[in-house]
């Protein structure tokens, strides 16, 4: 783990990039561990593409060097099954044996992400692996941006969905406060704040038939509603004779305000 410092002389903690090294020529191992311990990377070995999978098995590598001509496994072949084992790696080849054809495959399918050959310049191959975790970390940068933008989409995509149950279930509790309203045997009007007729329950069109014209202005329609609530704004119950009968009427304002009244027709007891 090295310790670099950070904003304000804070210590931060940085764990190093592993670098795992294939080649079944153990000076040319020897010969790259001493090259690169200078650059701080944790520096894991294998003599054989096998021994490399072995490795990849329990251990998290940023980046793979391996040979070309092993025996058993060439590390084309390596490579491939790495990409398997370890996608998020990326993986470069270093050898003095040019078989084209099969590096330019594995480079063109995406096991491969650069060829270097022996003998290598040292100054090249280190910047080559800089290059190489420069790489991984935008691909990682990238793998986590898309992970957060799936998180986010599939989270917009749950509240939608949330918010769409709950709109039709507003929308089905509007129906059937609708339902129940018009039902009720009590004479409902709905009144805007413009004293425009906007609604009447069954009770109320039993009662007054085709004279109800909605969207007409209440001294309009029905005067003998209308001109005793003028008369009698601070009266919560309001005496009328509708249609040869007694009723009380109750004009109830609506929570919002400024969205209009309710009227309310209760039959009158004669004995009040």
């Amino acid at each position: 783990m090295e310790v670099i410092q950070g904003p304000g002389n804070t210590a931060i903690e940085v764990t190093p990039s592993t670098l795992l090294l294939v080649d079944d020529e153990e000076n040319i191992l020897a010969a790259l561990r001493r090259l690169l311990r200078k650059d701080n990377y944790r520096i894991l070995t294998a003599p054989s593409g096998q021994a490399g999978l072995d490795i990849l098995a329990t251990e998290k590598v940023d980046v793979i060097i391996s040979d070309q001509r092993m025996p058993h496994m060439v590390g084309t072949t390596f490579l491939r099954m790495a990409r398997d084992r370890s996608p998020d790696s990326v993986r470069m080849i270093l050898s003095g044996y040019t078989d084209l054809e099969s590096v330019t495959s594995a480079i063109n399918e995406g096991a491969v992400y650069k060829f270097l050959t022996k003998p290598w310049d040292d100054e090249i191959l280190r910047l080559s692996i800089r290059e190489a975790l420069r790489h991984k970390w935008i691909q990682d940068e990238n793998r986590m941006l898309h992970n957060m933008l799936v998180e986010v989409n599939t989270e917009l995509a749950n509240a939608n969905r949330l918010l769409a149950e709950r709109a039709d279930f507003a929308q089905e509790a509007l129906q059937t406060m609708q339902e129940i309203m018009h039902d009720l045997p009590i004479p409902l009007l709905g009144i805007d704040a413009d004293w425009r007729l906007m609604f009447a329950n069954h009770a109320m069109l039993d009662l007054f038939g085709d004279s109800l014209a909605l969207g007409r202005n209440l001294a309009d329609v029905l005067p003998e509603i209308s001109t005793p609530l003028v008369q009698a704004p601070d009266v919560k119950h309001v005496p009328l004779t509708l249609q040869g009968a007694e009723y009380i009427g109750q004009l109830q304002a609506l929570s919002h305000k400024g969205q209009g009244s309710i009227l309310v027709l209760r039959p009158r007891d004669p004995s009040c």
